[in-house]
Parts: structure tokens; C-alpha cells; sequence
């Protein structure tokens, strides 16, 4: 396992050393014990979520609040993803800045999206499968979200938004101002 920093303060990519020969490959996902030795951050997970969508559907950006906070650790097991974070803890030298990165079925990469981060993605193949391990449990009442084409954040979604297809509860999101985290 390597470990990445990004530029966003705690948010790190995750490369899995991979064994290949003619069976095929064999990686270790994920290792608790390296995770927490090579970040100093906690890596306890306690939900796994999957979703299954087709091109251009955007999720996000969402986030949990409060003692409900999650952490994640998502990856792409089929299709291709871009994925984001955006610090949203307003003592973070990072805060209100976001951060990309494609997830694909073949990179087998991972990203770590810390507690206190808005989280989402745009599925850029035909379909994609996503996993999201949490550390945190879900709780409805916590939920936040902020708008994803806020002009404050002018995140880059690599597709039109002409070809973004959202949830009505995605296109309704508060902006970046409106603190709603």
C-alpha cells in the first residue's frame, strides 16, 4: 500500500501494490494497521455502501454532520469515476478547496476523504460501481450537502452539465455560503 498526500490537508490517495501473473492479480484493498501507520489517522471503518450508476449521473456533493460525521474510503470497482473532496472544516489551511481524482476499475485506486469534507462523484463510463466505506454510521437527520456547480468552489466535473443527470435533492443543495455543514 502507498500512501499520497493530496493537497488537501488528511485527504490521501491510496495505491494498492498489485501481484499479477497468468491467473490474473491478487491486492491487498485495504490494511487498517498500514493505513493508520502511514497517515496517523484513524482507519476504523464500520459501513460499506455500493452504488451502481450510469454515465453522467452525479453524486454529491454530500456529507454527514455532527457526532454523525463519516470519514470514507471510496473506490471504483467497475467504470470510471471522477471523484471529489471539498474541505469544508473552517480551521483546515485547506478549507473551501477541492480536490479530483479519476477512480477506475483498472487503477484500483482508493481515496480517503476525511470527516469534515463534502464528498462526490460523476460517473464518466456507460456504468460505474462505486464503494464507499464509512466510519461512521449513517443517520438521515445529518445529512448536508452543498450545491456541486456552487460558483464559489467552480469545481471542474470533466463532463457538461447539459450531460449531468442529479437527484432533485442534489440540484436543490444550499450553496457554499450557506454554510449547511
Amino acid at each position: 500500500m502507498i500512501l499520497i498526500e493530496t493537497p488537501l490537508k488528511d485527504c490521501y490517495i491510496i495505491e494498492p501494490t498489485i501481484f499479477e501473473d497468468e491467473r490474473g492479480y491478487f491486492f491487498e484493498k485495504y490494511n487498517e494497521n498500514k493505513f493508520e501507520e502511514l497517515s496517523g489517522l484513524n482507519g476504523h471503518f464500520v459501513q460499506d455502501n455500493i452504488s451502481k450508476s450510469s454515465y453522467g449521473v452525479l453524486r454529491g456533493l454530500h456529507l454527514q454532520k455532527g457526532e454523525h460525521a463519516q470519514a470514507k474510503l471510496v473506490s471504483c470497482l467497475e467504470g470510471k469515476v471522477w471523484d471529489i473532496a471539498v474541505d469544508l472544516r473552517d480551521d483546515s489551511p485547506t478549507f473551501g478547496q477541492w480536490y479530483g481524482v479519476e477512480l477506475t476499475a483498472e487503477n484500483k485506486i482508493q481515496f480517503y476523504v476525511p470527516r469534515g469534507f463534502a464528498h462526490g462523484f460523476v460517473v464518466l463510463s456507460e456504468t460505474a460501481i462505486f464503494s464507499y466505506k464509512c466510519d461512521n454510521f449513517y443517520n438521515k437527520k445529518s445529512e448536508g450537502s452543498v450545491k456541486f456547480n456552487d460558483s464559489d468552489l467552480n469545481i471542474d466535473w470533466k463532463i457538461a452539465e447539459a450531460d449531468m443527470i442529479l437527484s432533485e435533492k442534489d440540484q436543490k443543495a444550499p450553496a457554499f455560503k450557506d454554510k449547511n455543514y
